[in-house]
Parts: C-alpha cells; sequence; structure tokens
C-alpha cells in the first residue's frame, strides 16, 4: 500500500506564528506527531510519503503516487481539511480520516471512504484488517476502550524535514485528571492520564538525536503533570540522559497551575533543560473557574502561583478565556491586569467556545443556548457558538480591547522584560551549537524593527542591556521572546478586524429579526 500522510493548513491563529517563524526561515512551529505515530502503527511494509501543508504543497507525481490518503486534524483546519478530502476523491484515491475533529463530529468528514476515530492504537488494527478484507469504506469506534500508551512505537521521525520545523514534538501522557466543563481533552483521552515508560520516552529522543536535531522540543501532553509520580520517575531517567550528552534539547510542555505547589518536581524539570510551561489560567474571576468546574486554579492565590513558577526559572505561557456564564463586566480588563501583574509575555486570549461533546456543549444545548449557525472552529477571530448570559457584544468589545492592549508594542516589551527579570537562572548549559546564518539574519531584523524603526527602540536597548547586566544567562530567551511578540502585534490586527466585521453583521441580523415580525403582523392586519 502506497500511503500519502496529508496534515492540513493550520489558519492564522495564536499558534501560527508566522512573524516569528518567518525570522527564523522556518514553515511550521511543529511538525504532525499525530501523523507519525499513525505510520508507525501502520504495516511497516507500506509505503509512506507525508506532505505537511503548512510546509508545502503537495506535487502531482505524490498525488498520482499515493493509493490511498489518509488525513488527521483538529477543528481549526477543518477548511483545509474538508478541501483536501475532495480534492483525494476528484483524483480518484481512497481517503481514511481520524484525528480530534473527526473524532469529535464523524459526520462533518463523512465524504472520506474510512473514519478511523478515538485513539490510533484502537482502531488502526480494524482498519488494516478492513483493508486486508477488501473493504472500500468503514467507520473504526474504540467503544469507549482507551490504549495502553505503553505498547505505542516510536513515532516516524524519518518521514519528517527537520529543516522546516521550529521544534519537535513527542508525547509522554494522553488524558487529564480534572473536569472543565469546556475542555474536549477528558472527552477525548479521558480523566485517568496514561504514560508511556521512562525508557519508552528515551528511546523516542534517541531516535531524534540520531537523525540529528539538536533544538526545541515540545512535549504535547495536555498536562505534562496529570500523574506527578511517573513524571518524576521519567524526569529521574531524563536527567542523565540529557547531562551525558551535553543538554542537546530545551523542553517545553503544558501543566495545571498546581505545579507551583511542587518545588521539587519544578526543580527536576529546570535540571532536565525544561524552559518554557503553558498554564490554563482561563480568567482571575473564582466565581467563573468554580462554575466551570475548573476547580484546581482556585485552591491557591494565583497570581503567588505564577510567580512561584517563574521565579523557580520557567518562562511562562498561559492561556485565558472572556465569556463565561456568570461573568460580570469588566473582565477583559481583569485579565489585563492580572497579565500585568503576573508578568505573563504570552497570554493566549480567546472567547469561549462550546466544543463538540464537552460537557458544556451538551449543557448549552439541552439549554437551547447553542448558535448553530455560528460555525465553530478554535479559533481566536470567531465569534461565541451560544448565547451568553451578558451581551455577546458587550464581551467581544472586552475582548477586542483586552487583546489589543496586551499586545501594544511598548506594552508587550516591558512585560517581556519584568518577566525575564524575575526568572530564576536556569540549572544547565546546553552545549553551544554553531550560529547559523539564519540566527544572524533573525537577530538582525528584531534588533532592526524593534530597537532602530519602531518606537519602541529605547525600551529595546534600555531592557536588553539590563539583562545582560543582571540576568546575563537569560538574554537568549529575552530576545526569543520578544520575537515572538512580531506574531502578536500582527496578529492583533486580525483579530480586530475580522471580529468587528463578525459583530456588525451579527448585530445587523439581529436588528432585522427583530424588525420583521413586526412588518409580517402590519401585512396580516393590512
Amino acid at each position: 500500500m502506497r500511503v500519502l500522510l496529508l496534515y492540513p493548513l493550520f489558519p492564522k491563529s495564536f499558534w501560527s506564528f508566522e512573524e516569528a517563524l518567518e525570522l527564523l526561515n522556518r514553515k511550521a512551529m511543529f511538525p504532525p506527531l499525530g501523523l507519525i505515530t499513525v505510520a508507525a502503527l501502520l504495516p511497516q511494509d507500506w509505503e509512506f510519503k507525508l506532505v505537511d501543508r503548512n510546509v508545502r504543497a503537495v506535487t502531482d507525481a505524490e498525488w498520482e503516487w499515493a493509493e490511498m490518503v489518509i488525513l488527521s486534524a483538529m477543528i481549526v483546519q477543518k477548511p483545509d481539511l474538508l478541501e483536501q478530502i475532495r480534492e483525494a476523491k476528484r483524483r480518484g484515491k481512497r481517503v481514511a480520516v481520524g484525528g480530534p475533529y473527526a473524532t469529535a463530529l464523524p459526520q462533518e468528514v463523512a465524504e472520506a471512504d474510512y473514519l478511523i476515530l478515538d485513539e490510533g492504537e484502537m482502531t488502526l488494527p480494524q482498519f488494516v484488517e478492513a483493508i486486508e478484507r477488501g473493504d472500500t469504506q468503514g467507520i473504526f469506534r474504540a467503544n469507549g476502550e482507551k490504549p495502553d500508551v505503553t505498547q505505542t512505537p516510536i513515532p516516524r521521525y524519518d518521514l519528517l524535514d527537520f529543516n522546516a520545523y521550529d521544534s519537535m514534538s513527542v508525547q509522554f501522557s494522553r488524558g487529564c485528571p480534572f473536569q472543565c466543563e469546556f475542555c474536549d481533552i477528558i472527552v477525548l483521552y479521558g480523566r485517568k492520564p496514561r504514560t508511556k515508560t521512562p525508557q519508552q520516552l528515551l528511546a523516542e529522543l534517541d531516535r531524534l538525536y540520531e537523525l540529528g536535531w539538536r533544538g526545541g522540543i515540545f512535549m504535547v501532553d495536555d498536562n505534562f503533570i496529570g500523574n506527578k509520580r511517573n513524571v518524576k520517575l521519567l524526569l529521574k531517567e531524563l536527567k542523565g540522559w540529557m547531562a551525558e550528552r551535553g543538554y542537546p534539547f530545551g523542553f517545553v510542555t503544558e501543566a495545571s497551575v498546581d505545579l507551583a505547589d511542587d518545588p521539587e518536581l519544578m526543580e527536576m524539570m529546570l535540571e532536565c533543560n525544561f524552559g518554557t510551561v503553558f498554564l490554563g489560567i482561563e480568567t482571575p474571576d473564582e466565581d467563573s473557574l468554580e462554575f466551570t468546574k475548573k476547580f484546581q486554579n482556585t485552591r491557591s492565590p494565583l497570581v503567588e502561583a505564577v510567580q512561584r513558577i517563574t521565579k523557580t526559572g520557567l518562562r511562562v505561557m498561559a492561556g485565558f478565556i472572556i465569556g463565561f456564564d456568570g461573568e460580570k463586566p469588566g473582565a477583559g480588563d481583569r485579565i489585563i491586569r492580572f497579565v500585568e501583574q503576573t508578568t505573563i509575555p504570552n497570554p493566549f486570549f480567546s472567547m469561549l467556545q462550546a466544543l463538540p461533546d464537552t460537557a458544556l456543549w451538551h449543557r448549552l444545548k439541552k439549554e437551547g443556548r447553542l448558535r448553530e449557525t455560528q460555525d465553530v472552529n478554535g479559533n481566536q477571530t470567531n465569534l461565541m457558538n451560544f448565547v451568553p448570559t451578558r451581551p455577546i457584544e458587550e464581551i467581544t468589545r472586552e475582548y477586542i480591547d483586552a487583546f489589543w492592549t496586551l499586545y501594544d508594542p511598548e506594552v508587550y516589551l516591558d512585560r517581556v522584560y519584568r518577566h525575564i527579570m524575575m526568572m530564576g537562572a536556569p540549572r544547565v548549559k546546553s552545549t553551544a551549537q554553531p550560529i547559523t546564518f539564519d540566527q544572524i539574519r533573525a537577530g538582525l531584523t528584531l534588533i532592526w524593527r524593534q530597537g532602530i524603526k519602531r518606537k519602541t527602540r529605547w525600551k529595546f536597548w534600555h531592557h536588553f542591556l539590563n539583562v545582560l547586566r543582571h540576568n546575563p544567562r537569560l538574554w537568549i530567551k529575552f530576545v526569543i521572546t520578544c520575537a515572538y511578540g512580531e506574531h502578536f502585534m500582527v496578529y492583533r490586527e486580525v483579530v480586530r478586524n475580522q471580529l468587528e466585521k463578525q459583530l456588525a453583521e451579527f448585530l445587523a441580523e439581529e436588528q432585522r429579526l427583530q424588525v420583521e415580525p413586526d412588518s409580517s403582523i402590519q401585512s396580516i392586519a393590512s
């Protein structure tokens, strides 16, 4: 079987980082870990070619070569996924689709011949059996079972073009022990975190190391510390592995805020060269946190928790959401104040969306509050897909204003500076890698934009020189975080323009619906 593994385009979003990637001459932040894991799970006498459309287009020769096209996507990739399914069918190819989007909304990808839903370790063997029988279509489900991820093979990293990506990806665990109402992770992967063995993950790192990768690795676990016991067992093994090889990788991951309550765990992460952690904070409003069942964020003061993590030595990124039920006016301003107080450089801010099959989705559907005409895609440029408890115009205006303020170039630069100055020093020193031409070009471009051309010039040089003087081991992290700002300074305009347009259309439609019933009554009366 000749299989074309096809990964659809991401739209411009928080996670796309186009402007920052352009500086380093990279095409995408992360590779499609799901698809290269699928390639490892399928029969190894099949032939595979991988095309990530965020890196390049599919060639006619690749279309002609393929006997089967397999696609995987998240909901934000929906438009291009559907287009690629149609293109593959137009070319007479058999099409199989899986991943989070297909699993949540299989009826929307029914045009595919095969739907490989849920986790691939459970459903790919069913798919292979169907192919061997000669079945021309099928839907394969796990029926509530969760796989033992200790049996998951090493992903086919050899299928990737390393030069196209900023970072590689690995996964240690699936699932999260918490019960946040809006989250689809616990729907997809369950509330009992399942982990690989330390030796298993080290074998994946060995493979990346053998293939020549050096640099960033995103530990894609939705809550890396969901099973703290197993994470600590991994970190004990990883510490020695990294030291023996001169710390060739730097790790980024996602974790719950209760990381702040475990100094030992944070120290172990730093000793393994973890440098950044993404926290799901969502809101500083405790009432909203309790209403949405994010109780883990109410156990200790959030400001203190974030500052403890930062002072230990981990750079913090965080997710924020506006539009929870019962939310009081001014939520946008409260988020701004919280971000400034904690100095979080990159707040990943969005309006609440009810994702398919989540507890929030089912509750709102039961209450008749889902807006069926509003598409849900998980992006930051869409209106809410349900009727909130306060006016949608009020929420949208607060969101636009807060987003615009948070990523004002001078405000952003100040926040980056204060965060880096608050951070504890790294525990390890990576093996020096040769500086590349792309890195030199990126640095000079950043200096030109933020240190000469823009009104940020005085702040940039003041902050940069102070970091060199008072926290010199973090000057590279300061520059990299400044570079991230290039994306957000552009993206805030995209958010404002698209949401203002959608809001105007929404309000016009609301006004039309209010006027039309009166017109009908007058017509009947006359």
